[in-house]
């Protein structure tokens, strides 16, 4: 091959990088966000008794759910993952109310279900701190609030308890952060291309209430020694668990009733003041 075509060929493969970064760039939320309008089931439908559930947020977005009612003693905000929606949720939502009587407000993120707005890191993160005003102003007080991420509703419930006192902090299947996620997934990737952070591992140090950091054994989206590294890099109080044969998107079902009675011990030993295990 001669100077010129090696010139050529160098030239041809810039252009591609190019617009493959130019195609990422653009397209970049695209690859974290999956929300879906339509709402697929309502509470009723799942035996649960709920209101309507709208929420301003402090950059003006209207957001809808709902607040699902337990026996009325500890609101659970409840912070999905990127996919689907609020209505994808009750059938766990239901476990919680049945099996540990918590209050669950499931509020969809901006650009998700019936909410306006498009999704964000920023836009996610003033979601969060609207769900917790939403019940502080139903007279809920930080200590009965307890916060609950799955995935990326993890750096949501991360970034609210920086952001507000709450209870405790519960979070399934976290990740470290967006590049760390981008870089296990596409290796070749540069980290500068990937804007959006979500940046967990630099934030969970900081947080001092008690968290329970749940793994899924074989979590197929999540790779589980991110989930571990975050726990390493939380401070006490803190308790780690692993559910045993579990995939990304069916721990609580896989958990069954020993995934309750680790929720159970835990929100009792926050409740006291005890130090969970680390």
């Amino acid at each position: 091959m001669n100077r010129r075509m090696i010139l050529s060929a160098a030239g041809y493969f810039l252009a591609l990088l190019a617009v493959a970064v130019a195609v990422l760039l653009a397209f970049q939320d695209r690859l974290i966000y999956f929300p879906q309008r339509a709402l697929d089931a309502r509470p009723a439908d799942y035996g649960l008794a709920a209101e309507e559930l709208s929420v301003e947020t402090a950059d003006g977005v209207r957001l809808t759910g709902w607040w699902i009612r337990g026996r009325g003693e500890t609101a659970l905000l409840y912070f999905p993952g990127n996919a689907g929606n609020v209505s994808h949720r009750l059938d766990r939502a239901r476990g919680l109310v049945e099996s540990l009587g918590l209050d669950v407000v499931l509020v969809d993120y901006r650009g998700y279900g019936r909410s306006g707005g498009k999704p964000s890191e920023k836009g996610l993160y003033e979601d969060g701190e609207a769900v917790w005003r939403a019940a502080a102003a139903r007279g809920f007080p930080a200590g009965r609030i307890v916060l609950f991420g799955e995935s990326l509703g993890g750096a949501v419930a991360i970034e609210t308890a920086l952001r507000r006192p709450s209870r405790a902090l519960i979070l399934e299947a976290p990740f470290l952060s967006v590049p760390a996620m981008a870089r296990a997934v596409y290796p070749f990737l540069p980290a500068f291309l990937v804007r959006t952070r979500f940046d967990n591992g630099a934030k969970i140090g900081r947080i001092s209430i008690p968290k329970l950091i749940v793994q899924a054994e074989r979590d197929e989206v999540v790779p589980p020694e991110q989930t571990r590294r975050l726990f390493d890099l939380a401070r006490p109080p803190k308790e780690y668990f692993v559910i045993p044969g579990a995939g990304h998107n069916d721990s609580y079902l896989v958990g069954g009733k020993p995934y309750l009675d680790v929720w159970r011990r835990f929100l009792e030993g926050a409740r006291s003041g005890a130090r969970t295990r680390a």
